[in-house]
């Protein structure tokens, strides 16, 4: 600390807290809290460092200002009173972002609660004027407003400025918060080298670096482009000579194809040719054959008419045996028809014979169908005899009769009384599943609650389900878990009750008895180790213990009930929570009671209060006897939000236990019913079984009377009905002759018709005779025209045939003409070849045959070439161009990527050897650093590949026992306080390398032993306090004893507490001069 002779010091209190619990820092600072360019003080202070931090409504302060020193600056105050507000303070004053300070993600909650906005200025030294930088937070919105020397600005406007400054509160070798210490450690070598570069290497350093790595990245990607076309290159010149071959193919198989398109074009002006001749050899032979079929037509003339001569001789003749044939098929039909008449007369005579014995034997049949029934009488009049000893049955059946109806009667009243049961029943039913319905829905809400214990709790739920299959091994009443017993009247006032009620209570087995209770504890935490609470009632019940004060008194303020009139539990459980939690003296209010808080604390005298949305605790301070209240919100209730009315619950199932006796009551009556039908059923068969009986014995002889009486009708018809025989015999004779009367004269007629037609036959033979000798002449003649006229259609069919041929060879050869023409894609009208056709054509065969033997030669050479098409070729070609193509493109990249070397080589060169040289700087210290501690450290440059310069770090490694080997630092393999030690070096060997303004390290001494960090404390108090070193600000709650200090040191002291005294009546130097203040910090403050 400097002393008042050396540098002039005035202590001055720059906090203005608004509250009571308020803070102050105590710095040491000008009079005035301002700094000018003139201030002596301003030339110790580099470029970028900090003059001035204002905070307004920020985190823990109502406002206060900082004026840091130029050099170390010790920010020291109890845990909670705001050192690493003013951490913060800096972070976000100089547009860093939340992030690096690992607390809250939104900039809103650095704002100090219960303010709508907070601000945050902090003042930089800058050689050509002081550089100002405010921001303003605003809560509602979670947006800044920027400010830069009282003009507006915007955030990348700022962090531009900051940039400038060589100001980095993102980079961990820089600043380093409390929350990032135990990330120090974790940073890979590669993030600690590029953080080094950021923070003490010259400017272009880093730039260099991502220059190469830029370069690198850039030459890996040129080096596998040049090597992938290069590769590609080479399949592709493979490629293209494997197809070499087949392209020469290709051509060779063209040249056959040439030549059999060249075939196909003159094989047609072949076949016209062929036609042509052929046409003109048809035309000739047509003329000669024309001229014979005119000689042979002239040869046939004088045998037509003779023939003709011939047929008028033949014509009356054949008129005749016609007219000779119709007169003989009707002399014949009459034979016939007479022949018929005599078959129907010898019919006639038959019938009469068949008829008499038709009659013969009907008059047997009657004969002994009579004596039949004469002996079936006789037997039916024996049986009848017999019956007439039995008793008359007809009074049995009146009484059978008169039982029957009084059963049926008995039936339909059961029937009638069946239905009404039935009805009954229905009705009971419907009843009984309405009330399970509600039953089950009520079950649901208990399954539902308890779901949420299995789900939350699953070893209370496991524990529940053994209670309820071993509840016989309890003496007193055992109940399940409050959460599941408890029933809250109203929903809405469930949050009160959670609220109330420890979570651990809320999930608790209650017992009546305490070796109950032991015996519980025992079977499932010890032996089947599950995590459970219980509780025990108290012996005497506080379930009805009346609350302080009747709750009317209390209405004037708002409150409605107290906890326990909120819910129902059994008595039990409502006992131990009345004596546990006074549920029976804690009010419950709404938001007219929280409008009128204050005057409810100091009137009523309560503890504890529920208002509509919060819970207030009320105590008194056994020190100043002042009530102090604290207030938390109410969270949504969990548990006990599904309510569940226990009245309604026990109305239920006493309802269910009614509707279940009055179906079974219905059941037992519709049994007896079914009973009694079942057997007035077995009597009402029995009874008709004996009734038919009866019947059955009255009416055998009723029916014995009426057969006996239809035998006798019948017998005497069958002998009224009795035939003469003697007179159809003599009736049939006197048919019989009269009928051979008729048959003779028939037989007359018969021999004359066919005289008649035997007369006629033979007139017709003579005909017949005459006209065959002419028929015979007739056909010689023919004969002979015959053989002329087969001459003759055989030389018309020839001439036709010509004709034909003719007509079918013209159209031929014009089609052939046609197709010639078009295939040599000659104009329309044009028939003579073209002169390079002609020639072409003159290589090739004359003949079709030849043309065809060729062409069959050419196609299956042709057909030899298989897979070859012309796409083969235009690949080979485009191929070829490609290879061109890239044979070039692959030398521009060559030529790039040696450029890319070349820039490499210089970049490394301008990169590495400063490096190398500012880590063995930077290895020096630390190494100096540990040897001083009696320990060991080094750092060096690391990397696997001297090419990859994205994977060069800076690897640190340490021991601190002369027994172990050194070790690179990580966050698993050294201690906690190891750690801190090695992080505080390695940025003290950065301090004097440094080219940033200000360096901030928050509580890194936290993990240290009392050696360590009185050996880290001096060595920052040297390398921070050096003339040629930027500011540094090192925040800790404590110091140890008897430290070294310097002169060039701060000390910011942060105050917090209730009885700290108002800004304008601080007084600095009283308090220096205290003799309660400490000999070590009497210096300066």
């Amino acid at each position: 600390m400097a002393l008042h002779g050396k540098r002039k010091r005035i202590s001055h209190i720059l906090t203005n807290s608004q509250i009571p619990n308020s803070q102050s820092t105590l710095p040491c600072t000008p009079q005035n809290g301002t700094f000018s360019q003139e201030d002596g003080r301003s030339g110790r202070f580099v470029e970028g460092s900090i003059l001035r931090i204002t905070m307004q409504n920020f985190l823990t302060y109502d406002h206060s200002e900082v004026f840091p020193g130029p050099h170390l600056n010790m920010i020291v105050g109890a845990n909670g009173t705001g050192k690493s507000s003013i951490v913060c303070a800096i972070c976000l004053g100089l547009a860093g972002k939340t992030a690096i300070l690992g607390r809250g993600d939104k900039v809103s909650l650095y704002v100090k609660r219960g303010c709508s906005k907070g601000s945050v200025e902090i003042e930089l030294y800058r050689a050509g004027g002081n550089l100002v930088i405010n921001r303003e937070i605003h809560v509602e919105n979670n947006q800044s407003i920027w400010m830069m020397n009282g003009k507006h600005s915007s955030q990348k406007a700022v962090e531009e400025a900051v940039r400038e400054l060589q100001i980095q509160v993102g980079n961990l070798c820089q600043f380093l918060p409390q929350e990032k210490v135990g990330e120090f450690a974790k940073m890979s070598k590669i993030e600690l080298l590029e953080a080094t570069e950021k923070s003490v290497g010259p400017p272009e350093m880093y730039n260099f670096h991502c220059e190469l790595k830029s370069y690198r990245t850039k030459e890996r990607d040129l080096e596998n482009l040049c090597k992938e076309k290069a590769n590609f290159l080479e399949k592709a010149k493979q490629r293209n000579e494997r197809n070499k071959v087949d392209v020469e193919r290709y051509h060779m198989k063209r040249r056959h194809l040439d030549r059999i398109q060249m075939l196909d074009k003159k094989k047609p002006w072949v076949e016209y040719e062929t036609a042509r001749k052929e046409l003109e050899e048809v035309k000739k032979q047509r003329e000669e054959m024309k001229k014979t079929a005119k000689s042979l037509k002239e040869a046939q003339a004088p045998l037509l008419r003779k023939i003709q001569s011939i047929d008028n001789k033949l014509q009356p003749i054949e008129n005749q045996m016609k007219e000779k044939t119709i007169k003989i098929r009707e002399a014949s039909q009459k034979c016939k028809q007479k022949q018929d008449h005599l078959d129907r007369k010898y019919k006639e005579i038959d019938d009469i014979k068949q008829a008499l014995s038709l009659k013969q034997t009907e008059e047997a049949d009657r004969q002994k169908r009579i004596g039949n029934t004469k002996r079936l009488i006789q037997d039916l009049q024996r049986d009848l005899d017999n019956m007439g000893s039995q008793e008359d049955v007809t009074p049995k059946i009146e009484a059978v009769n008169t039982e029957l109806r009084r059963i049926q009667e008995e039936k339909a009243r059961l029937d009638g009384e069946r239905q009404d049961l039935r009805r009954d029943k229905d009705e009971a039913n419907g009843e009984l599943r309405r009330l399970q319905s509600r039953q089950r829905n009520l079950e649901d809400m208990m399954n539902r609650k308890e779901e949420k214990l299995r789900s939350r709790f699953p070893d209370t739920h496991s524990a529940v389900l053994w209670l309820r299959n071993h509840r016989d091994l309890f003496e007193g009443n055992v109940y399940e878990p409050m959460m599941l017993v408890i029933n809250v009247r109203d929903s809405l006032h469930a949050k009160y009750i959670e609220s109330h009620i420890p979570v651990n209570d809320l999930r608790a087995f209650v017992f009546q008895k305490q070796q109950d209770m032991e015996k519980f504890m025992t079977e499932v935490r010890d032996k089947q180790r599950l995590r459970v609470n219980s509780v025990i009632a108290p012996a005497e019940s506080c379930a009805n213990r009346p609350p302080s004060r009747p709750i009317d008194s209390l209405k004037r303020f708002g409150f409605f009930s107290y906890l326990r009139e909120l819910f129902d539990a059994p008595e039990e459980v409502m006992s131990y929570l009345c004596h546990q939690y006074k549920i029976n003296d804690v009010p419950v209010g709404t938001e007219k009671t929280k409008s009128m808080i204050e005057t409810v604390i100091k009137e009523s005298q309560l503890r504890m209060i529920y208002t509509a949305d919060e819970k207030y605790t009320v105590k008194k301070s056994a020190y100043s006897n002042k009530t102090i209240s604290s207030n938390s919100a109410l969270r949504p209730s969990q548990f006990l939000t599904i309510a569940i009315d226990a009245e309604e619950r026990q109305h239920l199932e006493e309802q269910l236990g009614a509707a279940q006796q009055q179906v079974q009551k219905i059941d037992a009556r519709m049994k007896a019913a079914e009973e009694q039908q079942v057997k007035l059923e077995r009597r009402d068969n029995e009874l008709r079984t004996e009734k038919k009986h009866l019947s059955e014995l009255k009416g055998k002889k009723r029916q014995l009377e009426q057969r006996i009486s239809t035998k006798q009708d019948s017998l005497r018809q069958m002998e009224q009905g009795g035939i003469n025989l003697q007179e159809a015999e003599e009736e049939a004779k006197t048919k019989i002759s009269h009928v051979n009367d008729q048959k003779v004269a028939i037989v007359e007629e018969i021999l004359n018709s066919m005289k008649f037609r035997a007369r006629l036959s033979m007139e017709k033979v003579f005909l017949a005779l005459e006209s065959a000798g002419l028929t015979a002449e007739k056909t010689k003649l023919e004969s002979d025209l015959r053989d002329g006229s087969a001459e003759l259609r055989r030389a018309e069919q020839a001439f036709t045939e010509l004709d034909q041929r003719k007509t079918s060879l013209l159209g031929t050869c014009k089609n052939l003409m046609r197709r010639a023409s078009d295939i040599c894609n000659m104009n329309p009208g044009e028939t003579v070849v073209p002169e390079i056709l002609r020639t072409a054509f003159s290589e090739l065969p004359d003949t079709l045959d030849e043309i065809d033997a060729m062409l069959s030669e050419e196609r299956a050479r042709a057909e030899c070439f298989t897979g070859l098409s012309e796409t083969v070729v235009e690949e080979y070609n485009k191929r070829e161009k490609e290879i061109k193509n890239m044979e070039k493109e692959l030398e521009e990249k060559t030529n790039a990527l040696n450029t890319y070397r070349q820039n490499i080589s210089e970049a490394k060169e301008r990169w590495l050897n400063p490096l190398k040289s500012l880590v063995e700087q930077i290895n020096e210290k630390f190494s100096n650093f540990f040897r001083s501690m009696h320990c060991a450290g080094e750092v060096d440059l690391h990397s696997e590949n001297e090419e990859e310069y994205d994977k060069y770090g800076i690897r640190i490694r340490v021991k601190f026992r002369s027994s172990t080997q050194l070790h690179e630092l990580t966050p698993h393999h050294q201690s906690g306080g190891e750690r801190s030690v090695s992080t505080m070096l390695y940025l003290m060997s950065l301090q004097e390398l440094n080219r940033c303004p200000f360096r901030v390290v928050d509580e890194i001494n936290q993990g240290m032993d009392p050696v360590n960090e009185r050996r880290v404390f001096d060595i920052v108090v040297k390398t921070a306090c050096s003339g040629n070193t930027s500011q540094y600000f090192f925040i800790t709650p404590k110091l140890l004893q008897n430290l070294t200090y310097a002169d060039e040191m701060t000390v910011l002291c942060v105050h917090n507490g209730p009885y700290m005294l108002p800004p304008n009546k601080w007084n600095d130097k009283a308090f220096i001069s205290s003799p309660l203040m400490p000999t070590s910090c009497g210096r300066d403050s």
